[in-house]
């Protein structure tokens, strides 16, 4: 998969952004994959989602930015699509968000349709920006300063040697509920200089290379919630945490006639479903935990700041537990 950022960073009102995911680097319009989108908590305003639970398809690259550009984001993906299939008279734009008002002036509206297509032309394969960028720029998790954050985990070679991926925009939890490695560090934390609280948000973004129908999916998707947990998520009332999967391993032709499809999936008796669901759990935790570790102290909108995560003091703490 290919990933690119466009991160809006101006004046001291400006801190937002949009990241874009690629499934593969081909027309995803025309070259369908397997996908599947799982609620743990439906506080948001996501757009496409529904199609995708009800045809097990993604059709579009994955966008996510902050919540009121929601909409702007999915017309010029629309619009982006459209100039590369002439043919093209329907469009399911898929497009996650986060709240980032704290740090970011939301209702001035900064995302704009060339911020999307820089995004989209941006991405590329290999390590992926983490922290305060794209859709991450203004991001607040568990009181600090949140953003993007990504991890994986590669099964052994005699299971297939499949890969679960995880890119998350972390902008939810309370401080007091942080956990690393199971260490509950929050509570240490809770008076650690300011931490005005707000309700927020996580979109994850799962990506694998085993292949599974739909269905199967979803059931690795659904284990992300398991992740949050380990970090000491709550999926709170007025939390959107939602995961948005796919899987690289098969293409759906969009112009196929034939009566029948022949697509291979995984057998459910095989211990590798297992093991796809530890892969997710592990991935979707050390994810957040890089989000935390990889952003930076921020100043933005009305003053307000956010401070990064103290490594040290964390890490320490840490290392007296284990």
């Amino acid at each position: 998969m290919r990933v690119g950022h466009t991160t809006l960073i101006q004046g001291s009102d400006v801190r937002t952004g949009v990241t874009a995911m690629c499934p593969h680097q081909g027309n995803v319009y025309a070259e369908r994959v397997i996908a599947a989108v799982h609620t743990i908590n439906g506080f948001g305003k996501p757009i496409g989602f529904e199609q995708v639970r009800e045809l097990g398809l993604l059709e579009t690259p994955i966008l996510l930015t902050n919540t009121l550009s929601v909409g702007l984001a999915a017309g010029a993906l629309v619009r982006w699509v459209l100039e590369r299939n002439p043919e093209a008279r329907s469009v399911n734009p898929v497009v996650g968000e986060c709240n980032d008002s704290y740090l970011n002036h939301i209702r001035g509206l900064h995302v704009r349709p060339e911020h999307v297509f820089l995004a989209l032309e941006n991405a590329s394969v290999g390590p992926v920006e983490e922290g305060s960028v794209g859709a991450g720029t203004g991001m607040s998790c568990f009181g600090f300063k949140g953003g993007v954050g990504t991890a994986s985990r590669r099964l052994p070679e005699e299971d297939g040697c499949y890969t679960v991926g995880l890119l998350v925009v972390a902008n939810f939890g309370r401080r007091e509920d942080l956990r690393v490695a199971g260490v509950p560090v929050g509570q240490r934390l809770v008076n650690w200089q300011e931490d005005e609280g707000q309700a927020g948000s996580i979109m994850m973004v799962l990506a694998t290379d085993a292949p599974t129908t739909a269905r199967q999916l979803k059931r690795i998707a659904r284990r992300a919630g398991l992740g949050l947990a380990r970090v000491g998520s709550l999926a709170g009332n007025s939390s959107g945490d939602f995961v948005i999967a796919f899987s690289t391993a098969q293409r759906v032709p969009r112009m196929e006639r034939e009566l029948t499809r022949c697509l291979v999936c995984l057998n459910e008796d095989h211990p590798i479903i297992n093991l796809l669901f530890q892969a997710t759990v592990e991935a979707t935790e050390e994810a957040v935990l890089n989000a935390l570790f990889a952003a930076e102290t921020m100043r933005g909108y009305a003053g307000h700041i956010r401070q990064a995560l103290p490594i040290q003091s964390v890490v320490e703490w840490v290392g007296q537990v284990m």
